[in-house]
C-alpha cells in the first residue's frame, strides 16, 4: 500500500482517488475549499437551485463504468434522465430548431422542416464524418494517455486517419465542405465553445462532440448535476480516502527529480512520493513548484505559448410564475440563443478581450421538482462567453457588473422570455468569482483552449516530468468537460497501477 495525496477536490481529482484507494492505496485529498467538487456543484438560493458548472451529463457511461469498479452501481445514489429535446436553438431571424435526443432521423427531419432538405442532408452527412473520426480518435487521444510522434506512427491506417481528422483544417473550414447554411455553421461553431475555443482556429477533430452528443444522449441527474459530486465524494469516503477541507497546498516538494513531498497551507511537510495535482497546469507548473525544479521547462513554456480559454459570465435566475398573467414561453431544458453575428462574439472575447456586446444566451431550464421549493417556480442558469479576467492586459473583472446582468436580461426579455416581470431572485457570477471560488486562473473554464492544430499535444500530460507527479482534470489530458475529466482520473490511477 502506498501514500498517495491528491491536491483538489474536483471530479477528476475525486474520480482518480476512489480508483487508487479502491487499487488499495492510502489516498488523502486536500480541497482549499470547503466543498468538492470543483466545478460541478449544484447551489441554492433560498428557494431555487441551479447547476452552475456542467448542466449536462454526457456518455454516461464513464461513470457507470466508474462506480462499478470501485465496488457500487450508479444507479445507487444517482437517478438519470434523458433529455428531450437534447437543446433547443433560436436564431436571430427567428427561425428554431430542436435536436432529438438519441434520434438522429428525427433531428435531421427536424432540420429539413426549418431549413430545407438540403441542410438535413447535409447535418446527416457532419454526423457521419464525425462518427468516424470519434472512431479513429477515441482510443489514441481520448482513452490513452497523449500518445507520441513514434506511437501515432505505429496506429493501423494511419494515413486514412490523418485523412479524415484534418488535423491541418478547423472546426469552422470542416463544416463548410458540407454545407453553406449559416444555422448548421453556428450550431457546429458552438461545439468549440465546449473546450473554451474559437471555431475559426480550434481544430476540425472537435466535430466528435457533436457525435457523442447525438449518439450518447444529453443527460440531466435529479436533483442537480452537482448530484454527481456528492455521490463521488460519498464512494470516496466508503473507499477510506480521508478528505481535508479548508486545506490547501501552497508547495509541491521535490529531490533529485522525484516527489518528496507536500507543503500544505499550515507551513506542514507531509512527506510522500506520489502526488495527483487537481490543481489547473498553470498553478501546478508555475506556482506549486519552485522555480529552480529541472525538468518542467518545456511544460512551463507550452503553458506560455498556448491559449488560454474562455471564460463565462452568468446569471442564477429564480422566477416566480404566480407574478405573470400572461402565456408563459415553453422553454426546453437546454436552450440556445445565436446573435446576428456570431463571428463578432468570438472577435471580442479572443481580440478585443471584452463583454460581448450582443452575446450568445445559453439557458439551462431544467423542469425538476427537486430543484425548487414552491409551486410554480423555475430556476434558470443563464450563461454568456467572456473574455479571462485579465488586468492589465485584457478585461478587469473586479469592477461592478451589475449593468452587463440588467443587460443580458434586457435582451431576454427582448426575446420573449418574459424574464423581469416575474424575477424573484438574482445574482451573477463574473470570470473573477469563478477564479476565486475554483481556483481557475483568469476564469479559463478549461485551462487552455483548443485553438490550434497541436492543442491536443500541449494540454498537460497525465505524467508529468517529474516521477510521482500525475496531473488530472480539466486542464489536463484528455481535456474539459464530465465525461473527459472522469476518463482523466482512470488514466492517471492505471498510470500509477502500472508505475
Amino acid at each position: 500500500m502506498t501514500k498517495i495525496i491528491v491536491i483538489g477536490a474536483g471530479v477528476g481529482g475525486m474520480v482518480s482517488a476512489a480508483r487508487l484507494a479502491r487499487a488499495g492505496h492510502d489516498v488523502e485529498i486536500y480541497e482549499a475549499s470547503d466543498r468538492t467538487g470543483g466545478k460541478c456543484r449544484t447551489e441554492w438560493i433560498g428557494d431555487y437551485a441551479f447547476d452552475t458548472g456542467p448542466s449536462l451529463l454526457t456518455l454516461p457511461a464513464v461513470y457507470k463504468d466508474f462506480f462499478i469498479k470501485t465496488g457500487a452501481r450508479l444507479e445507487k445514489s444517482l437517478t438519470l434522465e434523458p433529455i428531450n429535446p437534447a437543446f433547443s436553438y433560436h436564431f436571430a431571424d427567428k427561425t428554431a430548431v430542436d435536436f432529438v435526443n438519441l434520434d438522429l432521423p428525427k433531428t435531421c427531419a427536424a432540420i429539413d422542416k426549418t431549413f430545407g432538405k438540403a441542410a438535413g442532408d447535409a447535418w446527416h452527412s457532419i454526423m457521419q464524418r464525425a462518427e468516424v473520426m470519434w472512431d479513429i480518435s477515441r482510443v489514441p487521444f481520448v482513452q490513452s494517455e497523449i500518445p507520441t510522434l513514434t506511437g501515432l506512427l505505429k496506429q493501423k491506417d494511419l494515413l486514412t486517419g490523418i485523412k479524415e481528422i484534418a488535423p491541418w483544417k478547423t472546426l469552422r473550414k470542416v463544416v463548410q465542405e458540407y454545407t453553406k447554411d449559416p444555422h448548421l455553421q453556428m450550431i457546429v461553431d458552438r461545439y468549440a465553445t465546449y473546450s473554451g475555443s474559437d471555431p475559426r482556429r480550434a481544430p476540425a477533430a472537435l466535430l466528435t462532440i457533436a457525435f457523442v452528443e447525438a449518439t450518447f444522449g444529453a443527460w440531466h441527474i435529479q436533483g442537480g448535476i452537482g448530484k454527481l459530486s456528492e455521490s463521488l465524494e460519498e464512494r470516496c469516503r466508503e473507499l477510506g480516502v480521508k478528505i481535508h477541507l479548508n486545506h490547501s497546498v501552497k508547495e509541491i516538494r521535490t529531490e533529485s527529480g522525484k516527489i518528496i513531498g507536500i507543503v500544505n497551507n499550515r507551513s506542514e511537510f507531509i512527506p510522500v512520493s506520489i502526488v495527483v495535482a487537481n490543481a489547473d497546469a498553470e498553478i501546478v507548473y508555475n506556482q506549486l513548484l519552485v522555480p529552480s525544479v529541472k525538468n518542467i521547462k518545456q511544460e512551463r513554456a507550452k503553458l506560455r505559448k498556448s491559449t488560454k480559454s474562455l471564460s463565462g459570465f452568468s446569471l442564477l435566475l429564480g422566477l416566480d410564475n404566480s407574478k405573470y398573467q400572461g402565456e408563459l414561453p415553453n422553454l426546453s431544458h437546454h436552450n440556445v440563443y445565436f446573435p446576428e453575428d456570431y463571428d463578432a462574439e468570438f472577435d471580442e472575447i479572443f481580440e478585443k478581450k471584452v463583454p460581448v456586446s450582443d452575446p450568445t444566451i445559453y439557458i439551462c431550464a431544467p423542469r425538476d421538482s427537486n430543484m425548487v421549493k414552491r409551486k410554480n417556480t423555475e430556476s434558470w442558469f443563464v450563461l454568456v462567453n467572456a473574455p479571462r479576467h485579465e488586468p492589465g492586459s485584457g478585461w478587469d473583472w473586479s469592477g461592478d457588473s451589475s449593468s452587463y446582468a440588467k443587460m443580458i436580461i434586457a435582451k431576454m426579455d427582448s426575446l420573449g422570455l418574459e424574464v423581469s416581470s416575474r424575477l424573484d431572485v438574482m445574482e451573477y457570477r463574473t470570470p473573477l468569482d469563478l477564479q476565486n471560488s475554483t481556483g481557475a486562473p483568469g476564469g479559463s473554464i478549461y485551462g487552455t483552449s483548443s485553438n490550434g492544430a497541436r492543442s491536443a499535444f500541449t494540454r498537460a500530460k497525465n505524467r508529468s516530468p517529474i516521477q510521482g507527479l500525475y496531473c488530472v482534470g480539466g486542464s489536463a489530458h484528455p481535456g474539459g468537460g464530465l465525461p473527459l475529466v472522469g476518463i482523466s482520473g482512470e488514466l492517471v490511477a492505471d498510470a500509477i497501477g502500472s508505475a
